[in-house]
């Protein structure tokens, strides 16, 4: 496994730079230096692609696309994804639609459907499985050089049910919890006790970002301090 593992926000409602368009939605590219990732396509596929060529990268050097769940905010860019790049594997999960799983099998090189239990997509890359909640969710567990982290679309499970299934998959603790945390219409007893539960999880680092809500994110910067990485168009990890 490689020792480098890059995460740069390329769809995000959080504020962004000048030239790099925001809109709701959440979509991430992960480099592990053996694969490049496309993790949910955000709400728009044109300006997906404008904020990734403004970022350096092109469509044509991703190897594999990563849905978490069927809300247009995470996969309203897939005709234009799969436009640039027909040669993508695609892994989603038996809760998308049955008609786009059939009609996907045409359109690009390689449908991966996951079902209830994890899966590995590659040395280092899991999958949580189908978690339960509404709609049906599947989040990315990553173990690679030494980084141990959990990346959700919009975290309807629960982050916490993410990091605990990533923590039994792995058996040692997922030590950074990225993405929508799906906080946004919780009150303030609730985000409190979902940063009390990461924290006794053992997750060291978040990047709480899209739907987590500026109370959930306020609360999260105050708990963890300077290890409360900003969301955002252009946010870049190198770990």
């Amino acid at each position: 496994m490689t020792a480098n593992l890059r995460l740069t926000i390329l769809f995000d409602n959080r504020p962004s730079p000048v030239g790099l368009t925001a809109l709701w939605g959440f979509a991430a590219l992960i480099e592990t230096g053996d694969r490049t990732l496309l993790f949910d396509t955000g709400s728009n596929g044109r300006v997906l692609l404008k904020n990734m060529t403004a970022l350096g990268f092109s469509m044509a050097s991703v190897d594999q696309l990563f849905l978490s769940h069927p809300h247009w905010d995470h996969m309203g860019g897939l005709d234009s994804v799969l436009e640039a790049n027909p040669a993508l594997s695609v892994v989603l999960h038996e809760g998308f639609s049955k008609h786009l799983i059939q009609d996907l099998q045409g359109l690009c090189r390689e449908v991966i459907v996951v079902g209830a239990e994890p899966q590995t997509l590659a040395p280092g890359i899991v999958s949580t499985g189908l978690l339960d909640s509404q709609p049906p969710e599947q989040a990315l567990i990553l173990n690679l050089g030494g980084v141990i982290m959990a990346i959700s679309g919009c975290a309807h499970p629960g982050m916490e049910q993410i990091v605990e299934r990533g923590r039994a998959l792995l058996g040692q603790p997922i030590t950074w919890a990225i993405g929508g945390f799906h906080l946004m219409y919780a009150n303030d007893a609730e985000i409190a006790r979902s940063v009390r539960a990461l924290q006794a999880l053992g997750v060291t680092d978040v990047l709480p970002t899209h739907c987590t809500g500026d109370a959930a994110i306020v609360a999260f910067e105050q708990a963890y301090g300077e290890h409360c990485v900003s969301g955002g168009v252009g946010r870049q990890l190198e770990l």
